[in-house]
């Protein structure tokens, strides 16, 4: 995620910021120009003057506090913005509690959007592609007919709203035994297993996927079920970047894929506030590093990696300052930092290719490069 600072008087200003604390303009989300601007006029019709003056409107989410981004006013424009699109199911907005919770998980799903807008994969609705388009259900498990599971099917992500409450997300964590357990983390596993579908299964990269994560024609139900009954291999974190990552190859490469993103967004972060690491107890220089370039642009994963590893020394140990659990509970071995390489190519080689859609007046790209 990078910074923003306000168009009108300069202020710094956050990517979920809907209004600038020094000038006290509307601020709104341009997605395509990947910009936070200040905003005249409303309260329906905004202009922008940042960006001569163009007209917009705010996603219709913005009314329930659900959203910041900017649509086109345009005579019959979609109204829902470039991320809500792909929204298919919300929760009860009547009732204060659903509410609230779904407003929490707008904010980690935007980040997710941001990334994959960033990359420039591959970004159709459902309405835009049938088969392949990405939509979220975001189901209250107290009030729906059937048990619902945070996972992916066909394109289809759901989450479990309890799963923005904090103390209700902290038990599943304990009782899972995972080390690591967030909205922003369970959207970006889960679109994981979709661009799986997309982009390795019967493509070239199925045969290295394979050699890399196993053959996932193995029995998935019963693979799950032997996780949980027998746990990991002793020798796990050797080859996995999670003990759960070892219950299948799906799983493997949905964990290895969310930790691929958690790298290039932190790292970006990192280097919009100008980090610069060197311990003076680190004789060696093993934890030096100068966060000065655009993890979405590197062509080789080594350059991520050599400055991830001191990140996430600094962001664990700042944690454990203030008696939080370390940010980034894992290691990254040489046989995980391949497999990281193997989604680093992957994503780049997607993000390089014009993906459409057909539509009657031709084919539409759903992958529109955005500002850096």
């Amino acid at each position: 995620m990078k910074l923003f600072r306000c168009d009108h008087c300069s202020h710094l200003i956050y990517f979920e910021n809907t209004r600038c604390e020094r000038c006290g303009h509307r601020l709104g989300y341009e997605p395509l120009g990947n910009t936070l601007v200040s905003l005249e006029a409303g309260p329906e019709i905004w202009t922008a003057p940042a960006l001569d003056n163009r007209q917009f409107v705010f996603c219709a989410n913005a009314e329930y506090g659900a959203c910041n981004w900017l649509v086109e006013s345009q005579p019959g424009a979609d109204p829902y913005c470039r991320a809500c699109r792909h929204n298919e199911m919300v929760p009860d907005v009547d009732n204060p509690t659903d509410l609230a919770h779904w407003q929490v998980i707008e904010r980690a799903k935007k980040r997710l959007i941001y990334s994959l807008l960033r990359l420039r994969l591959p970004l159709a609705t459902r309405n835009e592609d049938a088969i392949h388009g990405l939509s979220f259900r975001f189901l209250d498990e107290d009030v729906s007919p059937t048990p619902v599971m945070t996972g992916h099917e066909d394109g289809i992500i759901t989450i479990a709203l309890k799963e923005a409450d904090d103390a209700a997300r902290e038990y599943r964590r304990t009782l899972f035994k995972e080390p690591y357990r967030t909205l922003l983390g369970h959207f970006r596993h889960e679109v994981g297993h979709h661009f799986w579908d997309i982009l390795v299964d019967n493509q070239p990269a199925h045969a290295e996927f394979r050699r890399l994560f196993g053959d996932e024609s193995t029995d998935y139900d019963a693979a799950l079920q032997a996780h949980y009954a027998n746990g990991a291999p002793a020798d796990w974190q050797e080859t996995h970047i999670s003990a759960y990552a070892t219950s299948h190859p799906w799983e493997d490469f949905a964990e290895t894929w969310a930790h691929y993103l958690h790298l290039v967004d932190t790292t970006e972060m990192a280097s919009a506030f100008g980090v610069r690491l060197r311990p003076e107890v680190d004789r060696a220089g093993e934890f030096a590093a100068r966060l000065d370039f655009d993890p979405y642009g590197v062509t080789s994963i080594d350059a991520l990696v050599e400055n991830w590893i001191p990140l996430a020394s600094l962001i664990n140990n700042l944690n454990r300052a203030v008696g939080q659990h370390d940010a980034y509970p894992f290691v990254l071995t040489s046989a995980i930092i391949e497999k990281l390489d193997f989604i680093h190519h992957l994503v780049h080689a997607a993000g390089a290719v014009q993906w459409t859609v057909p539509s009657r007046d031709g084919p539409v790209p759903i992958n529109v490069p955005i500002a850096q």
